[in-house]
């Protein structure tokens, strides 16, 4: 079964058990998904209301853009899971001979890489989510101004969430060309996310 098809309960059950997955990289694409979802929600309350009617080619684009990554976070739930479990994978193959010691390095490289990417593909998800979220202030229904803080606190958590994901993992692969490119990129990607993020936050903070 799928987690994003559980109950609340029963995801939020699994997650405090001594099962290994899902484990923090889910949690933090759950947050995400929560996020965006907040900011859909504001933008669902602004179209159609004549005191943004300025707005309303905008805030209908913004919540179909919305909609779309709250469908991508939601199967990211799963994803990263799924990549744990690759890895996971790898220590029950066979290690007799050199040659079967060799391919399980070999396979636990590459699941440890997928492992990485996941988390990282994440990111990118969550600042394209912060950036839609930034551009709903002070152009949707004022009254859920408060939402898109909390939309803010959500995606900066899944943010920095995934990316202790994807460190965890770079820490153990091999490939220092790949380490260099994703720990760069991921750099890059959380003081940009965390600005903007803050930046929302702040903002909010003084409309309301």
């Amino acid at each position: 079964m799928k987690l994003v098809d559980m109950q609340l309960k029963e995801f939020v059950n699994v997650l405090g058990s001594d099962a290994p997955a899902p484990g923090g990289g889910s949690a933090s694409a759950l947050a995400a998904a929560q996020g965006i979802s907040l900011t859909k929600m504001v933008a669902e309350l602004t179209i159609g209301k004549k005191k943004y009617a300025d707005f309303e080619t905008e805030m209908k684009n913004l919540q179909q853009k919305a909609a779309d990554l709250q469908a991508e976070l939601l199967v990211a739930i799963d994803e990263d899971t799924a990549a744990f479990n690759q890895v996971s994978a790898v220590f029950e193959m066979p290690k007799s001979s050199e040659e079967e010691k060799k391919e399980r390095r070999r396979a636990l490289q590459k699941a440890l890489q997928g492992a990485a990417v996941t988390p990282f593909n994440l990111m990118e998800k969550i600042v394209t989510a912060l950036e839609l979220t930034q551009g709903a202030i002070g152009k949707s229904n004022s009254n859920a101004a408060s939402d898109l803080g909390v939309a803010a606190l959500n995606l900066k958590a899944a943010l920095q969430g995934a990316w202790l994901n994807v460190l965890i993992n770079l820490s153990s692969i091999e490939d220092d060309a790949f380490v260099l490119k994703y720990r760069k990129n991921g750099e890059k990607l959380v003081k940009q996310g965390n600005k903007i993020a803050d930046d929302i936050y702040q903002k909010i903070i003084e409309i309301i």
